[in-house]
């Protein structure tokens, strides 16, 4: 595996370690990392077809010893400081796809939020906005 990847493919990172925290990766969250890579401008050059490769590379890390912690470390290495607003974003979006936040999801959410040095008032910011998306009438 390589031991750098690239910023997309640290978004993807995000969002299957978001899907897979609870140890099912719903087709809702499953569904929703499709669409945020096929209309998010920060996959605007980005082929669809590497989506599943690199989730499944995201996925043997995990299995590893220590995979969430060099997971995160690959991301934040990658992450130019300006998009990690962005993948903090994206691991609320996933998380909130199938309309149930556990524990394990809230406690990932603040692990990324720190890996990532994204401000509390910027992730509570983030967070409300990604609330609002989803709520139903």
């Amino acid at each position: 595996m390589a031991s750098t990847i690239n910023p997309q493919s640290a978004l993807i990172y995000v969002m299957v370690t978001m899907a897979a925290v609870d140890g099912n990766i719903s087709d809702d969250e499953l569904k929703k990392i499709g669409n945020i890579t096929a209309v998010l401008p920060a996959f605007k050059d980005y082929s669809q077809e590497k989506l599943v490769p690199t989730a499944q590379e995201c996925a043997a890390i995990l299995q590893e010893d220590d995979g969430l912690e060099t997971v995160l470390g690959l991301v934040k290495e990658a992450l130019p400081v300006h998009m990690r607003e962005t993948a903090y974003a994206m691991a609320t979006e996933v998380a909130a796809a199938d309309l149930q936040i556990g524990q394990e999801e809230l406690r990932l959410l603040e692990i990324i939020r720190h890996k990532l040095d994204v401000e509390r008032l910027i992730a509570a910011a983030i967070e409300r906005g990604t609330r609002a998306r989803h709520l139903r009438p």
